[in-house]
């Protein structure tokens, strides 16, 4: 395991890590908040995405596949998916320095400071852990404190991704202070009250 040298990174990383060594044998197939796809598929995507940040930041190879197409069934064991992926983008983080002006991302708008830039992947990362967790009857990673370091990522970089990466926020908003994970949840499209459909 890399730690990226970023608290909310490595925090958002061992979120994603967590719940996807949670997820039961029978489980890659349960739906989740993200409506078109299972688990095994937001776990591609997640993957997918990781990787995505450490190729723009190092030029090296990114996801070998779409991580907006992930497949219906996993090209590899979930034990082989994700921990090169956190591992790559960790250490292609570790080498962006605070306070740096313009650091690459994959999605709009492309450059952005480098705090930035770690809450861009940061929030990926928790939400997805987020997605997995619910969707197998885990309890939520997303605890107050990590929802509320991801607010300013999440208010810099929703508006450009929506009806692509994010959905409509959700009116009326939680109030962020009281309960910054259901606001953080509910400003990218999702319902913090979510319950898988059998349940």
């Amino acid at each position: 395991m890399t730690a990226s040298k970023w608290d909310l990174l490595d925090h958002a990383h061992e979120a994603l890590r967590s719940a996807v060594d949670a997820v039961p044998a029978d489980g890659w197939d349960r739906p989740t908040p993200c409506d078109r796809w299972n688990v095994g598929q937001v776990l591609q995507h997640a993957a997918g995405d990781q990787l995505a940040y450490a190729a723009r930041l190092t030029g090296g190879p990114g996801p070998a596949e779409d991580p907006f197409a992930p497949t219906a069934i996993l090209a590899a064991a979930p034990a082989e998916l994700l921990p090169p992926a956190l591992d790559a983008a960790a250490e292609a983080f570790a080498g962006v320095a605070p306070g740096t002006a313009e650091v690459t991302v994959p999605l709009p708008p492309f450059t952005v400071p480098a705090e930035t830039a770690v809450g861009a992947a940061a929030l990926d990362a928790a939400v997805h852990a987020w997605d997995i967790a619910v969707a197998t009857g885990r309890p939520s990673p997303l605890t107050p404190a990590l929802a509320a370091a991801l607010r300013p990522a999440a208010e810099a970089l929703a508006e450009p991704l929506r009806g692509f990466a994010y959905g409509p926020a959700l009116v009326p908003a939680p109030d962020p202070v009281a309960d910054p994970a259901a606001w953080l949840l509910a400003f990218l499209g999702r319902r913090s009250d979510w319950t898988p459909p059998d349940v």
